[in-house]
This record gives C-alpha cells, sequence and structure tokens, in this order.
C-alpha cells in the first residue's frame, strides 16, 4: 500500500497529456519544418490509467486500462503492479497467524483458553515453578472454583509447557500439532498440564471386564448423583458425562470409587450460573451430544431462549446406570433413542434383579420434562434410605421423631467407622455426604416417594 502511495504522488508530478489543439486551414504554407513526434507520448496517454491503478487498487485501475485499449510493455506494468497486491497481502495474513498462535501459546492466553479445566484445581495448583506466570496472578473473571468433594477429580498442579509428540500423535491428532512437530500442524506450541493422582481404570473399562454385584452398581450410582449434587449446588454444569469421563480406583473393601473428570466442556460461570441464554444456534451446549438432555437438545435458538442446565447432569446419570446394571447405553449406536425425539415408553427395562428403588429412580432421571424430573438430591437421598434406612421405612406410621433418631444413629455410625476403622471407604464418604446435605424437603420428597413406590408394588 506504501508502495502505491508514494508511486501515485510522483505521477501527479509529471506533466499530464494533452493532445494539442488542430489550427484552422490556412492557405499559407507554413515555413517551418514540422517537429519529430514524441516518444514520450505513448507512455504518457496511460497515466490516468496508471493513476487509477494506484489510487483505487488493482480491480478498478485494470479495468480502466482495459477501457483504454492495448498498452504493451505499459499494460504489463500495470498488471505486475496489480499482481503485487495479493501476494502482499497473503503474506500480511500468514504473518498475522502467526503471531496469533505464537500470542495464544502464552500461558496466560492458554490459561484463559482453557481455564474450565482448572475448574477443580485447588487453590495452589498454579503456584511455582514449571510454566506458572511470574508474578501475580488474577484468577479468570466469572469463573467459579469447585470445592474438594469424594466424587470430583482434584487438580493438584497445573502449568504450562512445550507440547510433547506422544505415540500415536500423528494418527490421532496430527492437524493439532505445532509446526516444529508437524509442517502442516496449525496447533499451539504450548500446552496445558494437569497433575492428578493416577487412577487404574475409567468406568467405561472397568464395566466391560468385570460384573458387578447390585449392591456395588447402587452405590456406584449413588457416587455419581453426589458429585453431580455438588455441582449443582456450586452453580456448575458438566455437560459432557459418560463412562469414559470417570475415573475409578478402590477402597480398601474393593468397593469402586468414583470420581468426575473433564470439566472442559463445563458450565462454570458466576454471573450465568446454570441458566445459559442461547441466543445463537453456534454456541457451545456441551460435548457428548448422544447423553444431552432433553431440553438442551431441543433447544431453539432466540433473543429470549435460556437453557437451564440444573437437571441435564442427572439425565445423563440416568441414561448410564443401564451401563453400570450391565446392559447398553439406549442412547449409543446405531438404532439407538435420541434425546431430542424418544419417548418414555421406549426406555429399555433394567434387569429383572434390579431392586424397585434402582429402576423407578432412573425412570424419574430419564423423565423428557425437566419440571417432573428427579432432581440429583432426591434421587440420591431415595437411594441413602433404600441401602441403610430399612428399619426407617418398615414403620407405617413413620413420625418426624423416628426420621429424627435414625439420623443421629448414622450420624454416630459415620463418625465411629470414620475414626476407627479405614477413613478411604466409600461407604463411610457416602453416608457423610448425605448428613452433609440433609434438606428438609428434599428428605421427605424421597421418603414418599419410596413408601408410594412400595405402596403400589403391594
Amino acid at each position: 500500500m506504501a508502495v502505491r502511495l508514494l508511486l501515485a504522488r510522483a505521477l501527479r508530478l509529471l506533466p499530464r497529456y494533452r493532445p494539442l489543439r488542430v489550427p484552422r486551414l490556412d492557405p499559407r504554407p507554413d515555413p517551418r519544418p514540422a517537429p519529430p513526434p514524441s516518444p514520450w507520448r505513448p507512455w504518457l496517454s496511460w497515466l490516468p490509467a496508471v493513476r487509477s491503478l494506484l489510487l483505487r487498487g488493482p480491480a478498478e485501475g485494470l479495468a480502466a486500462v482495459a477501457r483504454r485499449g492495448r498498452g504493451g510493455a505499459c499494460l504489463a506494468l500495470v498488471m505486475a503492479l496489480g499482481l503485487v497486491e495479493p501476494r502482499l497481502e497473503e503474506q500480511r495474513r500468514a504473518e498475522a497467524a502467526c503471531r496469533h498462535i505464537q500470542d495464544s501459546s502464552s500461558s496466560e492466553a492458554i490459561l484463559s483458553a482453557m481455564g474450565r479445566e482448572l475448574v477443580p484445581a485447588t487453590g495452589v495448583a498454579l503456584a511455582g515453578e514449571y510454566g506458572a506466570v511470574s508474578g501475580h496472578r488474577k484468577p479468570v473473571p466469572g469463573r467459579k472454583k469447585l470445592q474438594p468433594h469424594p466424587n470430583i477429580i482434584q487438580v493438584l498442579r497445573a502449568f504450562t509447557s512445550s507440547v510433547p509428540l506422544l505415540p500415536g500423535a500423528f494418527t490421532e491428532y496430527p492437524d493439532v500439532l505445532p509446526v516444529s512437530l508437524n509442517p502442516r500442524g496449525i496447533g499451539r506450541s504450548r500446552t496445558l498440564f494437569l497433575v492428578m493422582k493416577s487412577y487404574p481404570c475409567t468406568l467405561c473399562q472397568y464395566l466391560r471386564e468385570n460384573s458387578p454385584d447390585v449392591w456395588l452398581c447402587t452405590m456406584m450410582m449413588l457416587q455419581l448423583l453426589e458429585g453431580v449434587d455438588h455441582l449443582v449446588q456450586h452453580g456448575i454444569a458438566h455437560r459432557d458425562l459418560k463412562s469414559d469421563n470417570i475415573l475409578v480406583e478402590f477402597d480398601s473393601a474393593g468397593c469402586p470409587w468414583l470420581v468426575i473428570t473433564d470439566f472442559g466442556c463445563c458450565l462454570a460461570d458466576e454471573h450465568l450460573g446454570l441458566r445459559l441464554p442461547f441466543t445463537s444456534s453456534g454456541m457451545d451446549r456441551g460435548g457428548n451430544s448422544a447423553l444431552m438432555a432433553p431440553e438442551v437438545s431441543t433447544a431453539s435458538a432466540g433473543p429470549n431462549t435460556v437453557i437451564n442446565y440444573s437437571k441435564a447432569d442427572a439425565w445423563a446419570v440416568g441414561t448410564m446406570a443401564y451401563e453400570i446394571f450391565g446392559l447398553a447405553n439406549p442412547f449409543y449406536g446405531q438404532g439407538s433413542l435420541e434425546s431430542r425425539s424418544y419417548s418414555e415408553a421406549q426406555l429399555p427395562s433394567l434387569p429383572q434383579h434390579v431392586p424397585l428403588e434402582v429402576k423407578q429412580v432412573v425412570k424419574m432421571l430419564l423423565v423428557r420434562d425437566p419440571k417432573k424430573r428427579l432432581s440429583a438430591r432426591v434421587a440420591a437421598n431415595v437411594l441413602h434410605l433404600s441401602l441403610w434406612g430399612e428399619s426407617v421405612l418398615a414403620s407405617k406410621t413413620l413420625k418426624p421423631d423416628q426420621m429424627i433418631s435414625w439420623l443421629l444413629c448414622q450420624s454416630a455410625s459415620a463418625l465411629l467407622m470414620e475414626g476407627l476403622l479405614d477413613k478411604s471407604r466409600v461407604e463411610t464418604k457416602m453416608k457423610m455426604c448425605f448428613l452433609a446435605n440433609l434438606e428438609f424437603e428434599d428428605l421427605w420428597a424421597a421418603i414418599f416417594l419410596l413408601l408410594a413406590w412400595r405402596s403400589q408394588a403391594g
């Protein structure tokens, strides 16, 4: 652009070519000899077109040249000058892309872009060396932090560093590799690393190789509900729950201990909470479309559309219950149900040996209408009572003082087990979660549901 302006200014200093005026015929001949033709006249006649090219750009300038006819070498020069601009523009774009990749590879840019992964991080996860940004680090504006929970992964440390070349990188994700590793890659040169506890397997891997009994399956489902309830209490929606995103270890009694991981698709905005204004169809609804709750998958973008995620993760737990109890997830695979269009009557039945209370909980977690769907808290209370509250439920005339006495006994039992026995028992942790999240309305809602289901079953 600068070259074009300089040439245009120089051309303004040259004399404009004006055709000679034709004199009137005079019968007397002019004794002076005629001047020889100037060699500059054909070139000067193209000055207006060249000036138009330089001032208006190659498209309009070439059109002006074409209107004036042939130009020989001048036309070639004009076309050459016109081709310079696209090449310079391509070079500028390439340099801008390189600067963008370089800027987005800074530690602060990476932490800002991938900050959702740090929702379950500890307060000191970003302190110290190994890629931490020097100086005082400001928290990400509007990003929520999650308090520790037995069924939520904990990020112990996070740092940025160069992208390593891992086995299988060229076959699984070649395009996101940096240019230093793959000349055709477009990825950042640095990325975010998370340091977490090592787990033996995922829930998907565990269920593929094992057939746990009903009690263990109920305990696993209860842990997922407790984890989801903890997220809801903090105004966070995971939005990508699936068996591949659940890690598993085992307590001293051999019970699977489940933790929810991979928060890269979560909704954790302190200004929005669990209600996302869905104004554009291009907005991010979540990660796993197959296990996306009906109110999310069927939402139509609009100025007044708001997606409520308060019960979306609980719906996903209901779908995973089929996997936990030994069946295929009805929303996976060819010919499977779709959350957008399924009817509740199409849901397959759970195995015969699954308790009635568990079947009813799964059924009510998969209700299409979120207003009629069980919350994660009430569903967890139902499973707690079905596992450890049989003595209370056996009473035909349940009174509040009986419930209080039972709760006191459960509290004493949990405290004794925590202090005297192994502290890493899943059963103890679940009882403590139940007691720590007691709400009168949620507890009685669970009791009434259990009693109603049992009376209907006769």
